[in-house]
């Protein structure tokens, strides 16, 4: 059985039978402001910035000094412009603290978290939040669309954006 096709700008049977699946699309409802931000604002509307980065060839003391001197509590590790790790005093913690000597000397990159869970700028808050949530992670790095970092979520920034609607 041959088909025919119909010519160009002519309409076939098969567009008769052709339902947009947006044709009955509700707009979604929020119980309020907090709700609407969570979902269509981004990752950009809460503060994500300054961020500090570091090589992977820093030593552990120096990153230690520099995390000390400046309150950070997470470094992102960068290399070539991409991300590759994370350092928090999580990983101090766990890593570093009993054999601070015999590792002080050594490259950070042996000590980070490598491949990091990451959030970008334009995701909602709500996805951020969630991988906080869900992964168990105090510090969330953010990046473009181009894997370039820009900052870096975490508790207080967290709190700062959720406040905005709660007061």
């Amino acid at each position: 059985m041959s088909e025919t096709r119909p010519k160009r700008g002519q309409r076939s049977s098969a567009d008769d039978d052709f339902e947009d699946p947006l044709s009955n699309y509700s707009p979604a409802e929020y119980d309020g402001e907090l709700d609407r931000a969570l979902a269509e604002s981004t990752v950009s509307a809460m503060q994500h910035t300054p961020v500090a980065t570091i090589s992977p060839d820093q030593t552990v003391a120096d990153v230690m000094q520099t995390m000390a001197d400046n309150s950070y509590f997470g470094l992102l590790v960068v290399e070539e412009g991409k991300l590759i790790g994370i350092f928090t005093e999580r990983d101090v913690l766990n890593k570093i603290v009993d054999e601070y000597n015999t590792k002080k000397n050594h490259p950070i990159r042996l000590y980070m978290t490598p491949d990091p869970v990451r959030v970008y700028n334009t995701d909602c808050p709500a996805k951020a939040i969630n991988v906080m949530a869900v992964g168990g992670f105090r510090r969330v790095p953010v990046l473009d669309m181009e894997d370039g970092v820009v900052g870096i979520i975490g508790p207080k920034r967290t709190v700062r954006f959720l406040q905005k609607y709660i007061e």
